[in-house]
This record gives C-alpha cells, sequence and structure tokens, in this order.
C-alpha cells in the first residue's frame, strides 16, 4: 500500500505543477500532507516536516547565503570578462547562444555546485535571451542538463556518496568514466545545437544592433553591444527575429517567450550595464582571489559549505560596501531570489519528510528490486544505469546511494558483477536528477529565469533522459559498465 501512495503521491505532484493547477511551493506541502493523512499517520506529520526540515536547513542556508554572494560577484563586475567571451562567441545568432549556454553552464560546474552554476549562467545568458524572444525553457534545459553530466566530478556528491556507500574509491568509480561522460558532454553540445537551429528557424538571426532596436523604449547604447556586438548586419531567415513570433508547433512547446515575460526583460538585460554603479573594478582581484578560496575550501571541504558562505558574503559585502546603506541595498536587491529559493526548499521540506517519514522511499524502493527478474542477475549494471535514472529524479541523491544501490550491487555480487561497476552505472541518472523536484538547485534556476518550473519540466525532462541513455550506452561501448 505504501508502495503505491508513494507512486501516487509522486504522480500527483508532477502531474498538477505541469498543468498549472498549484504552485510548486503550495503542492510540496499540500500534497504530502494529504497522502500523510491518507496512510494513517497525520499525526506524526509534524515530526516527519520537521525532521524533513533539519534535514534540508543546511542546504538551504547555503543557498540564501550563496545568492547574496555571488550576486555581489556579479554586482560589482567579477564575471563581466567571461560572460563578454561568451557574448562575442554568440553574438546574436540563437544557435551561438544555445550552445554558449552549455559550454558556460559546463565551465562553471566544475565547482561541484548546482546553484552556483545556475546563478552565473542566467545571469550571462538572460538578457540575450530576452532580447531575441528567445525560449528561456531552452535555457533552462540546457543549463540543467549540461550541470547534471558535470555533477558527477567526485566532488559534486553521488561520486561521494557511491564510494562512501559500497566502500570504494572514489577515484576507482570516476576516472574510468572519464570517457563516457565525454559522450554525455558532448551530446549536450549537440541538443543544445539542435534546440539552437529551432530557436534560430522560428525566429531568424539579427545583429544585436538591430534587436536593439526593436526597443524603441530603451536607450541605444547598452551593454550588450559592447560586449557581444558583431558587425553581420544581415537578417538571416525569414522568421522576423524581433517578432517571437513562429510556427504552431514550436510556440506550443516554448510557453517561456509568451509576452506575459517581457515586463522583466529591461531589469534583466541591464545586469549587463558595463557603466552600473555597483562596479568595483579596483577590487576585481580581490574578489577574484576570494572566489577561488572559497571554491578551494568548498572543495577541500575545510569548513561546511553554509559557513563558507556566510562568510564570503559577510565579507564580499564589507569590502564592495563599506557602507551601509550601500549594503542593505545589495542585499534587497536580491532578496527575491533569496525568499524564492529558501521558501521553495523549505517547502521540499515537507515533500521528502513524509516521504522518507511514512517509510514510501523504503517501499518503493524495495518494490523495484524486488520487480527485476532473476535472469538479469548477470546483467545487474545495466539494470542499475536504467534505474538510476527514474529513481534519482523521484529520490533524494541520499536515497537512492545509500538505500537503493547496496541492495543493487548485493545483488549483482552474487552474479560476479563488480560493484565499481554498479557504482558506474549509479552515476547515469545525474543528467535528470538536477531538473528533480527534489533538488533545491532547480528552484534557482527557474526562479532566476523566471521560468514556471512546470514549464521546464516538461521541457527538458525527456532530453535529460535520453542524454542519461547516452552516457548508459557509452559506459557499456567503453566496457566500463
Amino acid at each position: 500500500m505504501l508502495t503505491i501512495l508513494g507512486f501516487a503521491m509522486i504522480a500527483t505532484f508532477l502531474v498538477l505543477i505541469m498543468l498549472k493547477k498549484m504552485s510548486p511551493i503550495a503542492a510540496l506541502v499540500l500534497i504530502p500532507a494529504l497522502f500523510c493523512v491518507a496512510v494513517g499517520q497525520g499525526a506524526k506529520l509534524g515530526d516527519y516536516v520537521i525532521d524533513g526540515v533539519g534535514n534540508l536547513a543546511p542546504t538551504a542556508a547555503m543557498l540564501m547565503f550563496a545568492i547574496v554572494y555571488f550576486g555581489v560577484m556579479i554586482d560589482v563586475g567579477l564575471f563581466d570578462p567571461i560572460v563578454r567571451g561568451i557574448l562575442r562567441f554568440c553574438k546574436a545568432d540563437p544557435m551561438r547562444i544555445v550552445v554558449g549556454t552549455a559550454v558556460l553552464a559546463a565551465i562553471v560546474s566544475l565547482d561541484g555546485d548546482g546553484s552556483t552554476t545556475f546563478m552565473i549562467t542566467v545571469s550571462a545568458m538572460y538578457p540575450l535571451y530576452k532580447r531575441l524572444k528567445m525560449s528561456l525553457v531552452v535555457m533552462t534545459g540546457v543549463a540543467a542538463t549540461a550541470n547534471g553530466v558535470m555533477n558527477t566530478l567526485p566532488w559534486g556528491g553521488p561520486t561521494a556518496r557511491a564510494a562512501t556507500a559500497l566502500k570504494l574509491d572514489a577515484g576507482d568509480i570516476f576516472v574510468p568514466m572519464i570517457p563516457a561522460l565525454g559522450i554525455g558532454l558532448v551530446a549536450v553540445l549537440l541538443l543544445a545545437a539542435v534546440l539552437g537551429r529551432r530557436e534560430r528557424k522560428r525566429l531568424g538571426m539579427l545583429t544585436l544592433d538591430e534587436a536593439l532596436a526593436t526597443e524603441t523604449a530603451m536607450e541605444p547604447e547598452t551593454a550588450l553591444v559592447g560586449a557581444g556586438g558583431g558587425s553581420d548586419r544581415t537578417r538571416k531567415n525569414s522568421g522576423g527575429a524581433g517578432t517571437g513570433t513562429g510556427t504552431g508547433g514550436d510556440a506550443a512547446e516554448h510557453p517561456a517567450t509568451d509576452e506575459g515575460a517581457d515586463e522583466d526583460a529591461d531589469e534583466g538585460f541591464k545586469g549587463l550595464d558595463p557603466d552600473r554603479a555597483t562596479l568595483r573594478p579596483k577590487l576585481y582581484w580581490f574578489n577574484a582571489g576570494l572566489t577561488i578560496a572559497l571554491l578551494t575550501a568548498m572543495i577541500m571541504e575545510l569548513m561546511p559549505i553554509p559557513v563558507l558562505f556566510l562568510l564570503g558574503a559577510a565579507l564580499a559585502l564589507t569590502v564592495n560596501f563599506p557602507h551601509m546603506p550601500d549594503q542593505r541595498a545589495r542585499i534587497a536587491a536580491h532578496a527575491d531570489n533569496v525568499l524564492n529559493v529558501s521558501g521553495m526548499v523549505f517547502a521540499a521540506a515537507v515533500f521528502t519528510g513524509v516521504l522518507s517519514g511514512t517509510g514510501m522511499v523504503e517501499h518503493m524502493a524495495d518494490w523495484l528490486v524486488g520487480a527485476i527478474p532473476d535472469g538479469m542477475g548477470p546483467h545487474m549494471a545495466i539494470v542499475t544505469g536504467i534505474l538510476s535514472i527514474p529513481l534519482t529524479y523521484f529520490m533524494s541523491n541520499d536515497g537512492f546511494y545509500f538505500g537503493v544501490v547496496p541492495v543493487l550491487a548485493e545483488a549483482g555480487a552474487a552474479h560476479g558483477v563488480s560493484p565499481l561497476e554498479i557504482a558506474r552505472a549509479s552515476l547515469v541518472g545525474q543528467p535528470l536528477h538536477m531538473s528533480s523536484p527534489l533538488v533545491p538547485a532547480v528552484y534557482v534556476l527557474v526562479g532566476m529565469a523566471k521560468v514556471e518550473f512546470g514549464d521546464h519540466t516538461r521541457f527538458t525532462v525527456k532530453w535529460a533522459a535520453l542524454t542519461s541513455l547516452v552516457v548508459l550506452c557509452a559506459g557499456l561501448l567503453f566496457g566500463i559498465i
């Protein structure tokens, strides 16, 4: 019964948010509360929620102060050189912009933190997508999938969890997986090129000067012209780049291009203004050194990540904005993102708390493992790879790697399958995992991009699952899994 109710609860949640019948925060709170009562454990709901909040509180704190820290770094211009380089490559070609999104997300993902990746990627690319009327779900989908592939880095989390759960060395798991993960990253870039070509066909291609000319209310000189402007004055294709119109099929799959979102264009566009008052060019190397030191300390685990970001945010604010009114202004500027993300994380605590507290997760995992035919024993690595795709989406990484993977490894060992193969196969589902409603970082992504979570899910799931299958097939091809 708990197995059925567990799957029903997850399905209900996904259907309601994808159909936009409920907001994610409301769905994350009310649906698990209802199902907790349905399983006869309503009296323990408070305990489950408190346990969930306790488990996710460090994550919420990390996200809150990480948003403030990286928000300040963006304000003071730390990432402007990277942004300018990507924008020079992108110009105003939709295909280049989508590929540039994938490249930027993959590069920034090297720090192992999804929230950081999404904050920098969205801050850099959002103005281009808005000005050229491109689909914002393409941006969030490509960024999340690229980050999912890179999330398998040993300091990213899943590899370390698999190593701990099976008592293996993280290097022995990860290093042989590099070729397969490289193929997965190539698949993301090819996906970005395909989606970009669709956007180019739908919108056409303009120079940034021409794109800006369609916005008569704006000043003629802006940051994007200086950062990424090109000399090509020729309009390509007949889609009408500044119009936001296209074929009926494309429009149906790009809900984030509706005019209702246009009201935010100016604000996001001005984020790259090279003359903004918050720039601190004289402190550039201090900010760069502080960020490198922060990321190094994070990778070396010198202190808990929430503490590192708390200290980093306080130091960044104090040095860059020594006057109290300026500090309050910077905090207020990022308060909306902080509130949205932290609120979503604490709402997710209800969902995860009920899933774990009622025993639904354990029953779901046991049912899935028990459903594997005995004849599949010698192929348990493949089974693990396939199961990792839906399970890491519907479960937290902790639940999957510490609850399910050891059981799968035990079943595989009985048929001579190495635990290393099981561990590597368990990483296959990460491209899809990064779009799971149980991953706090995804709310940073959709929140900053002003995309509905349901729209992001509906667009991204199929591409992320396909990328996961590419990684699995590459692992089999190279004999790694």
